[in-house]
């Protein structure tokens, strides 16, 4: 994914947010985290898990090294605070801080029919759940770098 990810800039910040999803059933639920910049609006790390600090904890280790020094805007979830130090977190109730990966959480559901709630369409197995989205997020990133 680094390969479609514009470089990091002083000044850059991230907005990190989770997304429900399911695989085969509606009781095998993933969740979705998403770091997203807010310069660019690229998806600079993603990972799929449960909604804990374990998960969030992943996504952290998938941030790009340059990019582990911005500024954070989350939700109050608490696995955030757990995570990330509280100099370099903002957490709100407001989604006004995290407005642009609240967007993109839209698009990834009228785009991928997946990951609609009432759909007949579905993941059938965790590797096709995550294929489809890093592919889609490639693609996606790819289409920010060009003008």
């Amino acid at each position: 994914m680094e390969s479609t990810l514009a470089p990091f800039q002083a000044g850059d910040e991230l907005e990190l947010d989770e997304l429900w999803s399911f695989v085969l059933r509606r009781k095998n639920k993933r969740w979705i985290w998403l770091a997203l910049c807010r310069r660019t609006r690229q998806v600079v790390a993603f990972v799929i898990g449960c909604r804990g600090k374990r998960t969030c904890k992943k996504l952290w280790k998938a941030i790009p090294d340059a990019y582990k020094q911005a500024h954070c805007f989350a939700d109050i979830w608490k696995a955030y605070s757990r995570v990330i130090a509280a100099e370099q977190l903002t957490q709100s109730e407001s989604k006004a801080k995290t407005n642009h990966v609240e967007r993109f959480n839209c698009t990834l559901r009228q785009r991928l029919g997946r990951l609609v709630r009432e759909t007949f369409s579905f993941s059938k197995s965790d590797l096709m759940h995550y294929a489809t989205l890093a592919l889609f997020i490639h693609r996606y990133n790819e289409a920010k770098l060009t003008p």
